[in-house]
């Protein structure tokens, strides 16, 4: 009584491998395998293949969990998209800018740019307040940055910091720029400064860092690519189930041996000889049998996620603004981002004389916004864009809420103790393997994911991957690079090995997926 999402039932309880999560990861992983001709079985708690990658549509209309890039440096990853999705790959141009203070201002932010449309006297303010910094940081025998508000200001100047920095980052995040640690900063900001800005301003070095012009994208949206891996799985020999939770890992000796599912009211014990989970790692962590260590389940409970409102709206208006997104650095309303969908690809509306737009709001489901009703969040979603003077109110004529929980892995002050604490326990099990943003608690790309489950696969095939490992700066979706590294690091295996996004030429942060 197996549970394959082409609605028939099997008595097949054993499987060679059994994969928790179908998303970008545990597909990929499935994918692969069955292509070497190995069945596996894949359990999906959702309704619908994807994960935070997943499409959704609403009368027509398709939109995204948040944007999702395709672009990557990884050739196995690229091969891999264009092997499912073929001429339905399009490649989109890219366009996104920062909304502040009613400016747009270019993204990245650039020195030229930025400086003019602050005006002379805040640029004056901004570039005094960095000299300040570095003349007090050469008479200071502090130790180095311990907080992001520390480590942007020390490289920016606490003015600049303030301004295009704590807002969108404490709106993403929930949390003071003071409780972030500062090699999160560090990571995504690597080998940038004020200082460089402007060297690589006036001599025009080509050997910085560069935004890429264009990236792919499925015609039908992200969730396009998940669907269409999910039927190739299955005629490949695969089972994918949905609508299935996983209640108990049950081990022994140091090696996973069963599954205990739920489905449809009905409790199902698989058996595997190898097991890969994209299923947040805290979860994974609660529903071991015997249970772990206090310390790992003490840890477990001490890593924190984000969650993510989408409130789509449907507007009678062919053109609004030629971005695919945008950024909200305004402090008065909450959202963080606002996606064009019509403009990453036409097809994502039904109609050419209507838009959508995806405006993106980052809390906490313990958070009072959480629980307002969809009606409540159309309405808000329609004010603020009225207050941000970009659309009127009569221009929108309906709107979908979407909620997604534990969407990003936060990085505060403790995470990397925690997250090794349950890394080093998880290490002593054979034939388990983690991958994915929420299986590896790691706040990564698509093409990520991807190569972890590429490599998982391989793993289990013979190979033998760390994949905690995986260099994550070479699966960067913004920041082109003169030489793509490895996608596999020999240096470490330290589990805080992050993937750095240095987007700007100046400063800033993205969160796009």
């Amino acid at each position: 009584m197996a549970i394959q999402t082409d609605n028939t039932l099997s008595q097949k309880t054993h499987y060679p491998t059994i994969i928790i999560g179908a998303g970008p990861a545990g597909l990929t992983t499935a994918y692969q395998l069955t292509k070497a001709q190995t069945s596996s079985l894949v359990l999906e708690q959702a309704g619908q293949v994807g994960g935070i990658a997943r499409t959704e549509s609403y009368k027509g209309y398709r939109f995204d969990i948040g944007g999702h890039r395709f672009f990557t440096k990884l050739t196995a990853v690229q091969q891999f998209w264009e092997e499912i999705l073929g001429q339905d790959l399009l490649k989109v141009s890219r366009l996104s800018r920062i909304y502040y203070n009613d400016i747009f201002f270019n993204y990245p932010l650039t020195l030229f740019d930025t400086l003019f449309k602050l005006g002379v006297v805040e640029s004056i303010r901004i570039i005094g307040s960095y000299i300040k910094t570095q003349l007090k940081a050469q008479f200071s025998r502090s130790t180095k940055p311990e907080t992001f508000e520390d480590w942007v200001s020390y490289h920016f100047g606490g003015r600049l910091f303030q301004t295009f920095f704590r807002t969108y980052t404490e709106k993403v995040w929930g949390i003071s720029c003071k409780e972030l640690q500062a090699d999160w900063a560090a990571q995504r900001i690597q080998g940038l400064s004020l200082t460089k800005a402007v060297v690589d301003t006036l001599i025009r070095n080509r050997d910085t860092k560069t935004l890429i012009k264009s990236f792919y994208y499925p015609r039908l949206g992200p969730g396009m690519l998940w669907e269409r891996c999910h039927q190739k799985v299955i005629a490949q020999g695969g089972t994918v189930t949905l609508e299935t939770s996983v209640k108990c890992l049950k081990h022994k000796n140091n090696r996973v041996q069963q599954v205990i599912a739920h489905t449809a009211g009905t409790q199902i014990t698989f058996t595997g000889d190898h097991f890969v989970s994209s299923m947040p790692i805290t979860a994974l962590v609660k529903v071991l049998d015997p249970p772990a260590p206090v310390p790992v389940l003490q840890a477990a409970k001490s890593l924190k996620y984000r969650d993510f409102l989408l409130v789509a709206l449907i507007l009678d208006e062919a053109d609004v603004f030629p971005d695919n997104w945008i950024y909200i650095h305004s402090p008065e309303v909450h959202v963080g981002r606002i996606q064009n969908f019509k403009n990453w690809s036409i097809e994502m509306v039904p109609d050419p004389s209507k838009t959508c737009l995806g405006l993106e709001y980052f809390c906490n489901e313990t958070d009072e916004i959480w629980h307002y009703s969809d009606a409540s969040l159309v309405e808000i979603a329609i004010r603020e864009l009225v207050t941000l003077g970009l659309l009127t109110k009569d221009s929108i004529i309906d709107g979908k809420v979407l909620r997604q929980r534990k969407a990003y892995p936060i990085y505060d002050r403790n995470y990397h103790r925690h997250l090794e604490t349950i890394q080093t326990y998880l290490a002593t099990f054979e034939n388990l393997q983690t991958i994915g943003r929420n299986g590896m608690h790691r706040y990564n790309n698509q093409d990520h994911s991807m190569m972890a489950g590429i490599l998982a696969a391989q793993n289990i095939l013979g190979d033998s991957h760390n994949l905690w490992q995986i260099n994550t700066e070479a699966t960067y979706h913004e920041a082109g690079y003169t030489q793509a590294k490895s996608a596999v690091s020999p240096v470490s295996d330290n589990p805080s090995e992050e993937r750095a996004k240095p987007i700007l030429n100046v400063a800033y942060i993205s969160n796009a997926e």
